[in-house]
């Protein structure tokens, strides 16, 4: 099976680097390598180079976002099963390896994730219990908090289209956005090994408030409910956590005195509470269209400390 391998990268020269030199140090060989240079201002030449070097291709893109890298990169390859590195993680060897034997193996799975280590600042950390990945059915686990975590993902090319990729108007969350979408009708396979190194940290990772990144779930998981016909169970679940999101933003948005916000987060919460009865769908479409809903959840210049310029890829 022909695996395309993904990395947006934006500065950061010497991880890109590693996490480059990991993809091509993978025991499975049948892959091709796409690295999206999202507009960087350092040089990165000695990337381009390696990528080059080891029968990769190097893409370069205008400042648009990790997103806008990403789906770049899928409509380069021709692989037709996708896996994203970031360009601060890096792979085991035998990545590649274990997770095309774990398809062949389950011809009906047509995404999984590997388990992961964790390290911060150079020191191997655990996860907490809230992002223990989910084996199977993940899709309500993953509302609260995104549970699937693009380097460690292996996708079916055709999944990830059917799904229309990575939404490029979200600045953040956006693999939160995708994740959610297909775990709503595919099982999430999942490997226990861990085959990624994660690491946090550094420099030039920036830190995001949980109230700021649920403007954004929120954002998305209204977005759902208005492009799918949700089961009773999965519409509750929806509704629950639209619900619980909602209150803490408006909690802040009260207290920061943003009336206009408020209205709107006020407008969401009490449709958030209807029961569906089967229309769920029809009532979020007709409170507002997507493109007032993500001006509105997420137009603002900067809000909670989180830049909402198109988010680079070292982010």
């Amino acid at each position: 099976m022909k695996v395309a391998v993904v990395i947006p990268v934006h500065n950061r020269p010497l991880m890109s680097l590693a996490a480059v030199r990991s993809v091509l140090r993978q025991t499975y060989k049948d892959f091709e390598l796409i690295v999206v240079d999202d507009g960087s201002t350092l040089e990165m030449d000695a990337v381009r180079r390696e990528v080059e070097s080891g029968g990769g291709t190097f893409v370069t893109q205008p400042h648009a976002g990790v997103a806008a890298a990403r789906n770049l990169g899928v409509r380069h390859s021709r692989g037709e099963w996708v896996a994203f590195l970031d360009s601060d993680d890096r792979w085991l060897p035998d990545k590649l390896e274990v997770q095309c034997a774990f398809h062949q193996e389950h011809p009906e799975c047509r995404i999984s994730q590997t388990e992961e280590l964790w390290y911060r600042n150079g020191v191997r950390v655990n996860p907490r219990e809230r992002h223990a990945k989910p084996n199977g059915d993940a899709f309500a686990r993953s509302l609260d908090l995104c549970c699937i975590s693009p380097s460690s993902v292996m996708v079916d090319c055709a999944l990830l289209l059917e799904n229309g990729g990575f939404d490029e108007a979200m600045r953040v969350c956006e693999d939160y956005d995708l994740w959610i979408r297909i775990a709503l009708t595919h099982q999430v396979g999942y490997i226990e090994l861990p085959l990624v190194e994660k690491f946090g940290g550094h420099s030039d990772q920036l830190s995001r408030s949980e109230p700021a990144m649920d403007r954004f779930r929120v954002y998305s998981l209204i977005k759902l409910a208005q492009s799918a016909e949700l089961a009773p169970e999965a519409d509750q679940a929806v509704r629950e956590t639209i619900r619980k999101k909602t209150k803490v933003l408006l909690k802040g948005s009260r207290r920061r005195r943003n009336d206009s916000f408020s209205e709107l987060l006020e407008a969401i919460l009490k449709l958030a509470k209807q029961p569906s009865y089967g229309a769920t769908k029809a009532r979020w479409l007709a409170f507002a269209s997507r493109e007032r809903l993500i001006e509105s959840m997420a137009g603002q210049a900067v809000f909670d400390g989180v830049s909402l310029e198109p988010r680079s890829v070292n982010e």
